[in-house]
C-alpha cells in the first residue's frame, strides 16, 4: 500500500482543528471496536463524530489512514505510560518485583479497549513511519530490561541483551494475545504465571548454558 495513503493529510495549526481530529479519532475507535475493521467505513466514522464527511476527508484519506493513527496513538500511550513508571516507581527489592511491575504495566496500558486492541494487531497497515515507531518503542523497553537484569544480582543469563529482547516480546506477545482473546481473562493470575515464567528464565540461564543444574544463589 502505498505510504501516502497511510499519512494524515494536514495536521491541525489551532485548538479547534486539533478537537476536531481527536473526535475523529475517537469515534473511529469506537466504531472499529463495536463494528470491526471492515464495516467501520468512514461514513460511520464521520456520523459517529459528528463531523461532515468532507471534514473528515481534510485530516485523512482514508480508513487505513485513521487506523494507522490509531495505533500510533496506542503505541505513544505506553512509551508514556512506561517512563512514568520509570521515573516514579520505587526500586523493586527483587528481581520477580521488578518483573510483576513490568507486566502490571504492559497489562494496564492494554485495558482501555480489548476490541480496538484486536483490530489494531490484526488489521492496521504498517506504514513505514508506524515500523520505526514500534522499533523506537521497542529498544525503549530492551533498555529498560536490560538495565534492570543487569542491575540484579538474581540474573543469571549469560546473554543479558539477549534476555531483555526475549522478555520484551514475550511480554508484548502474550499481552496482546490473552488480553485481544475472545475468553476472559483472569488478570491478577495472567500477571502472577507470566511473572513467575520470566523470572524463572532470567534466575536459571547459568543452569541451562552449562547443563550443571547449579542452584541459583
Amino acid at each position: 500500500m502505498s505510504g501516502k495513503r497511510l499519512q494524515p493529510r494536514k495536521e491541525p495549526q489551532q485548538v479547534r482543528g486539533e478537537l476536531t481530529r481527536q473526535r475523529i479519532l475517537a469515534a473511529a475507535a469506537r466504531v472499529f471496536a463495536e463494528l470491526g475493521y471492515a464495516a467501520g467505513t468512514t461514513n460511520r466514522i464521520a456520523e459517529r463524530a459528528r463531523v461532515s464527511i468532507g471534514s473528515l476527508y481534510q485530516y485523512y484519506p482514508n480508513k487505513d489512514a485513521i487506523l494507522v493513527a490509531l495505533a500510533a496513538r496506542h503505541l505513544d500511550a505506553g512509551a508514556e505510560t512506561l517512563r512514568r513508571h520509570r521515573e516514579t516507581a520505587g526500586p523493586p527489592e527483587t528481581l520477580y518485583g521488578a518483573l510483576r511491575e513490568l507486566v502490571h504495566v504492559a497489562v494496564q496500558n492494554h485495558l482501555d479497549d480489548p476490541q480496538l486492541l484486536r483490530v489494531l494487531a490484526d488489521q492496521a497497515p504498517r506504514s513505514a513511519e508506524l515500523l520505526e515507531q514500534v522499533a523506537r518503542y521497542e529498544e525503549e523497553r530492551v533498555a529498560s530490561v536490560r538495565e534492570l537484569l543487569e542491575r540484579s544480582p538474581e540474573t543469571r543469563v549469560s546473554n543479558v541483551d539477549m534476555a531483555a529482547r526475549i522478555v520484551v516480546n514475550t511480554v508484548e506477545l502474550l499481552v496482546h494475545k490473552l488480553i485481544a482473546g475472545p475468553e476472559p481473562l483472569d488478570l491478577p493470575a495472567f500477571e502472577d504465571e507470566l511473572t513467575a515464567m520470566l523470572t524463572r528464565y532470567a534466575t536459571a540461564g547459568s543452569e541451562r548454558s552449562s547443563g550443571l543444574g547449579r542452584p541459583v544463589g
